[in-house]
């Protein structure tokens, strides 16, 4: 979505229309409308908050697991993480994570020696499991979990069990 001042609009709307831009879908609209209501609550800068905490402690984590943070850290809902030090491709860690039911994805390193179908690290958030109720012990145990997945140890039932114990959907009967 673009916002902007009446002046620019006739502009922006040839610019991105019919090329970048289809018809207005309904339910994309309705969407929006619902996030821009939620972010604008009290509420939302306090789970913001949280889940920059959660993401830099679960970044500390996986650097204690033997990965490398690039840029040293993060300030933002995602960290990247270079998987090399552990012997593996960005790619085969996200294989492990998937088999233990860890959802991460490979993701190119500045000056990755790998293809991008390779890649030499893995991208990982914290926002969902923020959502559920997590914190940092949580992200403590996250790492450790995902650090043993990607060794190739076997961590699914482990997984399990923390999902079990905060669950994205409480009471749905899953």
């Amino acid at each position: 979505m673009i916002l902007c001042r009446a002046e620019h609009a006739k502009a922006i709307d040839k610019a991105v229309f019919p090329f970048t831009q289809g018809g207005p879908l309904m339910h994309a609209v309705a969407a929006k409308a619902v996030a821009f209501k939620e972010a604008a609550a009290p509420e939302y800068a306090e789970y913001a908050r949280k889940v920059v905490i959660n993401t830099r402690a679960l970044a500390a984590g996986l650097a204690a697991e033997g990965m490398r943070p690039v840029s040293g850290g993060t300030d933002t809902h995602l960290a990247l993480l270079d998987v090399r030090p552990l012997g593996v491709t960005g790619a085969e860690a996200e294989a492990r994570c998937d088999a233990a039911r860890i959802t991460l994805n490979k993701n190119a390193v500045p000056y990755d020696p790998a293809p991008p179908t390779v890649a030499s690290g893995i991208r990982i958030g914290s926002p969902c499991v923020t959502t559920q109720g997590m914190g940092e012990t949580e992200m403590a145990e996250i790492a450790r979990l995902i650090g043993g997945a990607v060794r190739g140890e076997h961590v699914a039932d482990a997984v399990a069990a923390l999902v079990a114990a905060k669950p994205a959907y409480p009471g749905a009967g899953g």
